[in-house]
């Protein structure tokens, strides 16, 4: 974890890349110790609400690191592993995924609503920490 951020300047895809693999990194840590957390101090229900919302966070930022590659792969007229097509069709479908997920969570959990917006805050978290960092440097 001593690794030095690079500067905003100087910032490459790599450099990219790597923040946003410590951002899931992260985002796993917090959200599986304040679910443990949380299950101890509030109960199960609570605990596998938050756990929803970090899951969701950290599917998120996946998602969001593979459209960062087909963008900066686009601008840079490479050719791309995976078609744009797909990518996107798979962000929407994603999506549909997640909002499943969300309301499943909710009727079935019937846990807190605000763990489940905990849990789903982490992605922003984690990602603005890693970005204070970087302008920092």
């Amino acid at each position: 974890m001593t690794e030095a951020a690079p500067s905003l300047a100087t910032l490459t895809d790599e450099d990219l890349q790597a923040l946003l693999k410590r951002a899931i990194r992260y985002t796993v840590l917090l959200g599986l110790t304040a679910s443990v957390v949380l299950t101890i101090a509030s109960g199960w229900r609570n605990g596998a609400m938050l756990m929803t919302g970090a899951v969701i966070s950290t599917a998120s930022i996946m998602e969001w690191q593979r459209l960062v590659k087909l963008i900066n792969d686009r601008i840079r007229k490479q050719k791309s592993s995976q078609s744009a097509f797909l990518v996107i069709t798979f962000f929407l479908l994603r999506l549909c995924f997640f909002g499943a997920a969300i309301y499943g969570s909710l009727k079935c959990f019937r846990g807190s609503g605000i763990a489940l917006v905990c849990g789903l805050s982490l992605a922003v978290v984690t990602l603005t920490w890693e970005a204070l960092r970087l302008l920092r440097e």
